[in-house]
């Protein structure tokens, strides 16, 4: 066997090996409720014109939820919070996690509206908290899934549909 049929055979190995990690770790990131039906049409978008649109759109995601998290961190730290600032930004940061289809930042943001409606400050703040930790985690889980479609797009594997 010559050494360059053994390489292509082991690119390949690893090709389908990095295939089968990149499919088994999405169906997690479903079966554990991180992302919904809306990350599908998502991807959906995304061809050979645009091979970058969903890292993209997550990108922008993750900056404005940043901007969003922070601006409501400031709001709920006055003396006399503005809950209408309050609700305008959990309801862009709801909004903006139902588009991408990132479904536990979407519910921990309902649930801080509640907060927001019934003016209850503690609630806002733990609901903050919430919504901060649901976001730092899909954050990591994205950036693992995108650094996998990465490793097996350069170990020469088409990403699976």
């Amino acid at each position: 066997m010559s050494a360059v049929k053994l390489e292509s055979e082991t690119m390949a190995d690893g090709a389908s090996q990095l295939q089968k990690q990149l499919v088994d770790y999405t169906a997690s990131l479903f079966d554990e409720a991180f992302l919904d039906e809306q990350f599908n049409q998502l991807q959906q978008l995304q061809d050979e014109n645009n091979p970058d649109f969903v890292v993209e759109v997550v990108s922008l995601f993750f900056k404005d939820s940043e901007r969003l998290v922070d601006e409501l961190t400031k709001a709920l730290d006055q003396q006399t919070v503005d809950f209408k600032l309050v609700d305008k930004n959990v309801h862009q940061l709801k909004g903006s996690s139902s588009s991408i289809g990132v479904q536990r930042v979407q519910r921990a943001c309902i649930a801080f509206r509640d907060c927001s409606e019934e003016q209850n400050v503690e609630g806002c703040l733990k609901s903050l908290q919430h919504v901060k930790h649901e976001y730092s985690l899909v954050k990591n889980k994205l950036e693992t899934l995108f650094k996998l479609q990465r490793q097996l797009l350069a170990a020469g594997g088409p990403l699976p549909r």
